[in-house]
């Protein structure tokens, strides 16, 4: 009978995309894949380091994956299998864990489905990973998750990541345009780029080959694909000069999202970030003068050690007076083995919710704002299958997010609409489907 095997993502995209690369050697090899909650004789679970709690929710999944097959053989891999391989394999059903070179031969480890007593661990040092592996996400949504960058040379006092993933390291520029050429053969009409520091594209072999707009301009001439979506991007790497092709591109689509962190110098020099907020504010202020709809996400963590009320509030200011148009709030969270972990100042879990709050709010603001910018003008959305409650959702260029009544002629299709209104969830609506026209 032929072997099934299902996998859980945690994490980022770059997470999304690697599932998507090991789940094609699985179906390569023979096996099936299949639901989390079907029957399976491998469960694969892609962890991660960055967000909280990795131990209780990576726990977590391994019980709820054994109750649906108890004799299942469990593989965990990922960034958090890297730093913590011990304490993976000492969870109950755990039966391999692979490292970050090791994941991407997971075949050549998995010879034998037998539940094991004790798991087996395959982990090498970090600084031994040094080839660059491609994967790209398919056949799970609209858009592909095409990973060019792995790895992270920045030192930021709070992050484990080069930890976990090792140094900065790229494909090169013809493999990339080769494989974006495998994703467009297939029907998929939007590409994100992704990468662990995607804008320090271009090392191999420990030197710089290629600078990340060469891949821009290299992938703006690809034939066969609608848009092209840069995804999380340092503002020291967001060159005036990529901002200025952006604008001018017709496959590039008008959305950045730039980490901050924190709006506070003083702050910002404890993480290590390699910029001053004054280099972020300029950034902004480019991207609207060239591309006044762009939509502009931030990164921002609260609650670092030393941030004191006096810091968040100049954050909180900062960040009210910027034309941004939403952001990802993250608490500050302690990890092994990083600088910020041993800094004074800790910041109370409750002052860090608070502001987490604070943040959410102001997010909320100011992607309302954005959103009324937008009303009634027209927009190329590309809806997803995904539905909830009769209705569906897609994406605009500028990352409008749109719902409308559920038809399935509309899946992965472009189509030119006009924007309405806001619905009362805060997404966009517009309530015709059946009207709109072909892109």
């Amino acid at each position: 009978m032929t072997k099934k095997v299902a996998f859980y993502t945690l994490g980022c995209k770059l997470n999304f995309s690697e599932s998507s690369a090991i789940g094609r050697q699985f179906r390569d090899a023979g096996f099936e894949t299949v639901s989390f909650t079907d029957e399976t004789d491998v469960y694969i679970i892609n962890t991660c380091s960055v967000t909280d709690h990795a131990d209780k929710k990576c726990r977590k999944v391994v019980e709820q994956a054994l109750k649906h097959s108890p004799r299942a053989y469990v593989a965990i891999v990922g960034c958090y299998a890297q730093l913590k391989p011990r304490e993976i394999s000492e969870i109950p059903g755990v039966d391999i864990v692979l490292g970050a070179a090791e994941k991407f031969r997971i075949i050549e480890y998995i010879t034998d489905l037998t539940k094991r007593e004790k798991a087996v661990i395959y982990n090498q040092p970090i600084e031994a990973t040094r080839d660059f592996v491609p994967s790209f996400s398919y056949g799970d949504r609209t858009r592909t998750f095409l990973k060019v960058q792995d790895g992270c040379d920045y030192t930021c006092t709070f992050c484990t990541i080069p930890l976990a993933r090792g140094n900065s390291r790229s494909d090169t520029i013809s493999n990339v345009l080769q494989q974006a050429k495998e994703v467009a053969a297939s029907g998929v009409k939007e590409i994100v780029l992704t990468g662990v520091n995607l804008g320090d594209f271009g090392i191999r072999d420990g030197e710089r080959k290629d600078r990340f707009l060469d891949l821009v301009k290299a992938m703006d001439t690809l034939d066969g694909i609608d848009r092209i979506r840069i995804s999380s991007i340092e503002p020291n790497l967001l060159s005036d000069e990529i901002i200025e092709f952006v604008s001018s591109s017709q496959k590039f689509v008008p959305h950045f999202h730039i980490p901050l962190q924190s709006g506070s110098n003083k702050i910002l020099g404890l993480m290590r970030r390699r910029y001053q907020r004054e280099l972020y504010a300029g950034r902004v202020a480019l991207i609207r003068k060239l591309i006044p709809d762009c939509c502009i996400g931030v990164d921002v963590i609260v609650g670092f050690p030393g941030e004191t009320r006096d810091d968040f509030i100049d954050t909180y200011n900062f960040l009210n007076e910027l034309e941004v148009s939403y952001l990802h709030v993250f608490n500050y969270s302690e990890r092994d083995n990083t600088p910020a972990a041993g800094m004074k100042g800790k910041v109370p879990g409750s002052q860090r919710s608070d502001r987490s709050k604070m943040l959410h709010i102001l997010s909320e603001k100011k992607r309302r704002a954005f959103y009324e910018t937008q009303v009634g003008k027209s927009a190329s959305v590309l809806f997803e299958a995904d539905h909830k409650d009769g209705f569906m959702h897609g994406f605009s260029r500028n990352y409008v997010k749109v719902k409308t009544p559920y038809d399935p002629l509309l899946v992965n299709e472009l189509r030119s609409i006009k924007l309405e209104r806001i619905a009362f969830d805060g997404d966009m609506e517009i309530s015709e489907p059946a009207e709109v026209f072909f892109h």
